[in-house]
């Protein structure tokens, strides 16, 4: 079983939809899923999509046939809940494109560089800001910042990535007592939070202990809401 399957498909589409991709006939490409996934019970199983083989140059033909590439890992060791995670506030700015925002494509090149400006393993991962000095997700993980009942993760309407473990913790959240919320973030509001944790697909919820701003360091004091909602994503 793949977790969150149907969360994964929608976004692929939806993505392929404003890429203007023609993607893969869906039941084709559910037994390939399937079928990989059954060669391993625990594993990362990556799925990638392309427009196809063109010709040269940016304009597509209109006769590219979709490519698809699956390929099956180990499952690395996920966070551990007892010892909160440790994040540092990248250099590197995410440019704004309305056009692109939220998508998962294959251009990384900003969390590339982000990822690359330090090398401290004890640093799980960083958090990136856009031009404007909002706060808008990690390197490779979406933001949460809880205080009081409300819980919130930045709009992702001019860059940034819509993570499928951050839609399944906006849409679990109510249940949990909690009242989500999207809108812009900045870091003083890390500096009141009562909590903040990070979204992964492969690593699900990692409650954040520690962010190193510059001179100054930001402890949350609590992690429940990551713990409960942990608990409910090891359940499925």
């Amino acid at each position: 079983m793949v977790r969150l399957l149907e969360y994964h498909l929608e976004r692929l589409y939806s993505g392929c939809r404003r890429l203007d991709i023609e993607p893969p006939p869906q039941a084709r490409l559910r037994r390939e899923i399937a079928r990989a996934a059954a060669l391993r019970r625990d594993a990362v199983l990556k799925l990638i999509v392309s427009r196809g083989v063109g010709v040269r140059g940016y304009r597509p033909s209109g006769r590219e046939r979709c490519t698809r590439i699956l390929t099956l890992g180990a499952l690395p060791p996920h966070a551990d809940l007892a010892a909160p995670a440790r994040l540092r506030i990248c250099s590197l700015r995410l440019a704004a494109n309305p056009d692109l925002a939220g998508l998962k494509t294959l251009n990384r090149l900003e969390s590339v560089l982000a990822r690359a400006e330090w090398r401290d393993a004890r640093v799980i991962e960083g958090l990136m800001l856009d031009a404007d000095e909002n706060l808008v997700c990690g390197t490779m993980s979406n933001l949460f910042v809880r205080r009081g009942s409300c819980l919130t993760t930045p709009l992702l309407d001019r860059c940034g990535v819509e993570g499928v473990m951050r839609r399944f913790v906006l849409e679990l959240a109510p249940r949990l007592g909690l009242e989500p919320a999207v809108r812009r973030l900045r870091l003083d509001d890390l500096g009141a939070a009562e909590e903040i944790f990070m979204s992964n697909a492969v690593a699900g919820i990692m409650p954040v202990g520690e962010i190193r701003q510059r001179a100054h360091r930001i402890r949350p004091p609590r992690f429940a809401a990551a713990h409960a909602l942990r608990a409910h994503l090891d359940a499925l």
